[in-house]
Order: C-alpha cells, then structure tokens, then sequence
C-alpha cells in the first residue's frame, strides 16, 4: 500500500507530466485562459487519462502479449484512447450540454494529449502491475489537473495585473510556467 501511495505522489508531484516531463503542454497552456474551462478540462482529463491508462494495461497484458502483438502497442492505445474520448464526450453531451459547451474544442484534443499516452506507455516500460498503473495513472492525471487549475487562476490574476508591454500575453504566460515548473522541481527529494 505504501508502494502506491508512494508511486501516485511521485506522478503527482516529483514526476508532474506537464512541468517535469513537458507533457500535454497544449492543453496546459490553450485550456488555462478561464478557470472554469480550466477546471472542467481537469476532470475530463483525470477520467479519460486514468481509464485510459486501465483500459491499455489489460488489453495490452490480456490480448497483445498473448497473441504476440506486443509491437502494435501504440497504434491499439491510441485507439483505446480515441475510444475513451469519444464514450466521455458522448456522456457529457447528453448528461451536462454545458459542460460540453464549455469544453469545446478541447475535449476531443485529449485524443491527442500526449501525456494521456505517454502514461499508458511510460507504465508499461516501468513494468507496473494493474493497481500501480492505476495509482502512476492517477497521479499524473490528478497532477495535470491540479496544475492545470492552478495556472488558470494565476492566469486571471495576470489579467489585472501592472505586466510590462514586452511582458504582455504569451511572454507573461511562459515565464509564469517556468516559476511554476521550477516550484514543482522542489519536490524532487520527496519520495527519496
């Protein structure tokens, strides 16, 4: 148990995708502009990534292993993830049209979030069993989510802020990542 507490907190926070590893790094900066865009993109990325991250694990131990197919392994997760989206947007539209309104565009761009392969892909190379998938998987979507979170409100703050001319927009938007990326490389001891 305290193997996968211990591996959830390093996808979490030492491991972040976005600010360690610089994954899903469109989303991160196109889905940041409103916090409440930023938020539901959070959660819609927690479910997709971690079912995702499931789904690959048992079709790639359960049906690619076995029939030798182990080299299509990235092609059959793409459409797994593909599969997760379309069933998570199919949902959305008809339990919360706002919410799907809201998403946008976004939503079906998880399809190509490579942090959402990247961690199906990155847990098989670790060679992690079905619940240490499921706690890395968890990890890293509940760390996306939250940065995601928390660098849609810096964002709005930065909306009213005194920023410099040469600062303003995109520049403003870069550096407040790199503060952030930096924040996160603090943890790097933690789970030592």
């Amino acid at each position: 148990m305290a193997e996968l507490a211990l591996i959830l907190l390093g996808a979490l926070l030492v491991n972040n995708f976005v600010l360690a590893q610089f994954l899903g790094l469109c989303p991160f900066i196109g889905a940041t502009g409103q916090y409440d865009a930023a938020a539901a993109m959070g959660l819609a990325t927690t479910f997709v990534l971690t079912t995702s991250a499931a789904t690959s694990y048992l079709v790639y131990h359960g049906v690619l292993v076995p029939l030798d197919l182990a080299y299509l392994k990235i092609i059959v997760f793409i459409v797994v993830i593909a599969a997760v989206v379309q069933l998570t947007e199919q949902y959305l539209r008809s339990t919360s049209p706002l919410l799907h309104q809201v998403l946008g565009i976004y939503l079906p761009l998880i399809t190509t979030n490579c942090a959402v392969l990247g961690v199906a892909l990155l847990s098989l190379q670790q060679d992690l069993s079905f619940a240490a998938t499921l706690a890395y998987a968890m990890g890293a979507a509940l760390g996306f989510s939250g940065v995601v979170v928390v660098f849609a409100a810096i964002r709005e703050r930065l909306l009213n802020a005194d920023v410099p001319a040469a600062f303003a927009g995109a520049p403003i938007t870069l550096v407040t990542a790199g503060i952030l990326s930096l924040a996160f490389m603090g943890f790097a001891g933690f789970a030592d």
